[in-house]
């Protein structure tokens, strides 16, 4: 933690623990608040109680034990989970518990957040965006910091395995007797990380011991990957002739592009314009419609909807703009 913090630009006056009870989150805080007061900065545990266990109050009072044992404050967030939002109950789970978190960082003045997720966490993500079919962005699973709605989250933990973790957890136990809680849906294979972590995982390990990782330094290969490929997507748009606000190029200068080179610029095009990402089948469509276009885009019409977005082509330029706003510039 004292080396996430210090790669920051700034030292944040306070930050703090999104904790649910269990070993991972409960050990960050321990450590977190032994970092904390060497630094001379302010700490609190930020709690999201989901209600999806019957155990979630038990979870909560255990949270306020260790709160009350590491002498710090801990703030509680209750929300209620989408279960009928058709995204699956562990993605509508995690989108309300990051909105909650974020709901705590904006009242309790903190704008860094750190979370627990370990060297297992990323080998498990890894794996489950490769078999989900995710682009290289997303093989490059998660980011030791990351922004998300105006909350600066760290991982300071994504190279430390999970034994480790245990092993401070039961130390503090012996020690005080506070002992973390466990979530029945981690060990639960209906949900699809638990499948992963309960059936394939201890084949994995029988085969190849140190899976998590290679797993866990290809995560970070591929965000090197990543960031490079945005870098050269950034230069290319540069030589497109964009419009001010970026939300349209020349169609001939991107045709100059190698057809790789126009899909990636493509995407970050879309990205930079908050337009959600095409599937592969799409993607593939709307490259075929803009090859084919005559170089002053008008001897046909083309309108593309994408979530939210409409992608047309006038007078030589492609453009992108919400569907609302669609009509002819």
């Amino acid at each position: 933690m004292r080396g996430a913090l210090s790669a920051l630009p700034a030292l944040p006056a306070r930050v703090a623990v999104a904790i649910s009870g269990g070993a991972d989150s409960a050990m960050l805080a321990v450590h977190a608040a032994a970092v904390a007061r060497e630094l001379g900065i302010g700490l609190a545990l930020f709690h999201v109680h989901h209600g999806l266990q019957d155990a979630a109050d038990e979870w909560s009072r255990q949270v306020q034990a260790l709160a009350s044992l590491l002498s710090v404050p801990v703030f509680e967030a209750r929300v209620d989970v989408a279960q009928a939002s058709g995204k699956g109950i562990e993605a509508a789970a995690r989108e309300a518990r990051y909105a909650a978190l974020a709901q705590l960082a904006g009242t309790h003045g903190t704008s860094h957040v750190l979370l627990a997720h370990h060297r297992n966490d990323q080998a498990e993500t890894v794996l489950l965006r490769l078999l989900r079919g995710t682009g290289l962005a997303g093989m490059a699973a998660m980011a030791a910091v990351s922004q998300r709605d105006g909350v600066c989250y760290l991982r300071p933990w994504l190279t430390v395995d999970r034994e480790a973790i245990l092993e401070a957890a039961n130390a503090v136990q012996a020690a005080t007797g506070w002992r973390a809680v466990q979530d029945p849906t981690n060990s639960d294979p209906h949900y699809t990380r638990a499948a992963l972590r309960e059936l394939l995982a201890p084949v994995l390990d029988s085969r190849w011991p140190g899976w998590r990782g290679i797993v866990a330094r290809h995560a970070g290969h591929m965000a090197q990957a990543a960031e490079i490929l945005e870098e050269v997507a950034q230069e290319d748009f540069a030589q497109l002739d964009a419009s001010p606000d970026g939300n349209s190029f020349s169609l001939q200068a991107w045709r100059s592009l190698s057809p790789a080179r126009q899909a990636q610029v493509l995407r970050y095009w879309l990205e930079r314009n908050g337009a959600r990402m095409p599937t592969d089948a799409r993607m593939r469509d709307l490259l075929r419609q803009l090859r084919e276009l005559h170089s002053l885009g008008h001897d046909r019409q083309l309108r593309v909807e994408q979530a939210g977005h409409v992608i047309r082509c006038h007078r030589g330029r492609v453009w992108v703009e919400p569907r609302e706003q669609g009509g002819r510039r």
